[in-house]
């Protein structure tokens, strides 16, 4: 039988990173299966707007904190999940030293955490552990192309060494931990600055600006509306497995035809324009979801032309 969200026992949860995209709808699912959550955010990329609503819902608790900075949150927690960090090369690259503490220090003072709770703890990693991938699609498997002095190596090395302390806890304290492997999402809550190329390409159409493509848009991304990649976690959080599982879409779509469909769908005029390509940009990306599947009977179910309509009403509101 596959597993699904609905299989998750009731409990208290810690979401670190809580006021964020992910986080934010993370709470509220979380909330939706009867647990009780403190959200944990220091909002240096986080917003209070994202989780105001969840505010009036019982057994909701925001606590504004640094977890790169050790602190008492009680031990009565079922779970624990560790989403606090910078996500966007905008953020991480504007705070690279708070992303590897995050990515470093958070994950020890949250693992601690769930070592003194006895709590399971779960990781959101990121596709980013792959680097510049030079196997095509990325399973689980394969180590990565990293570039450990590159720009973009404050994000990529702080989801390493995440889930090197996780895989360390689990093995020498036993602690009872999840890693999920997040390839690009996209959906309501998405920052209007957060720089990645939905949030770009949307907010430019909609103001009637030229559409920024880097490079010739050749590069390839894979996008997974977010309710799908919540419900992927949940059940990853529901299972027992303990080794990394990959979360995302597996249609691959280039980054020029990206630019192209969102213009079309907001019916903007907007010219694009291509701009030199960031220095270590991974050329393409694209999940091996065979794990996801088989262990967690999970697959996408939102097909972009369904997930995209309400992305660019969230974003109308905004701009």
């Amino acid at each position: 039988m596959a597993l699904t969200s609905e299989g998750l026992a009731p409990g208290r949860a810690l979401v670190s990173g809580g006021s964020g995209f992910l986080g934010s709808h993370l709470c509220r699912r979380l909330l939706d299966l009867g647990c009780q959550v403190v959200c944990v955010d220091n909002l240096v990329t986080g917003s209070r707007d994202l989780t105001a609503p969840l505010l009036d819902r019982p057994g909701f608790e925001f606590v504004e904190a640094d977890i790169s900075v050790a602190r008492e949150y009680g031990a009565d927690f079922a779970y624990v999940l560790h989403f606090a960090s910078p996500a966007s090369p905008p953020g991480y690259l504007r705070h690279p030293v708070l992303t590897l503490d995050a990515g470093a220090a958070g994950t020890r003072n949250m693992l601690d955490l769930a070592l003194a709770a006895g709590a399971r703890f779960l990781v959101a990693s990121t596709s980013e552990v792959y680097g510049d991938p030079l196997v095509h699609p990325q399973p689980e498997s394969y180590w990565g192309n990293v570039n450990s002095v590159g720009p973009r190596s404050v994000y990529d090395e702080a989801k390493r060494v995440a889930e090197a302390y996780t895989m360390a806890y689990h093995r020498s304290h036993g602690v009872d931990t999840r890693i999920v492997r997040i390839f690009n999402t996209y959906g309501p809550g998405m920052q209007v600055d957060d720089g990645r190329a939905i949030p770009n390409f949307v907010c430019q159409a909609l103001r009637g600006e030229p559409i920024t493509v880097y490079g010739d848009g050749s590069q390839t991304r894979s996008l997974c509306y977010v309710d799908d990649l919540i419900e992927g976690i949940l059940r990853l959080l529901a299972s027992d497995e303990v080794m990394p599982v990959n979360i995302g879409n597996q249609e691959e779509v280039t980054m020029l035809h990206l630019a192209e469909e969102v213009r079309a769908a907001v019916g903007s005029s907007s010219p694009i324009e291509h701009l030199p390509l960031p220095e270590d940009d991974p050329r393409q990306r694209r999940p091996d979801t065979t794990r996801a599947r088989e262990l967690l009977g999970w697959e996408p179910r939102t097909p972009f032309a369904e997930g995209l309509p309400p992305t660019i009403e969230w974003f109308r509101g905004r701009i």
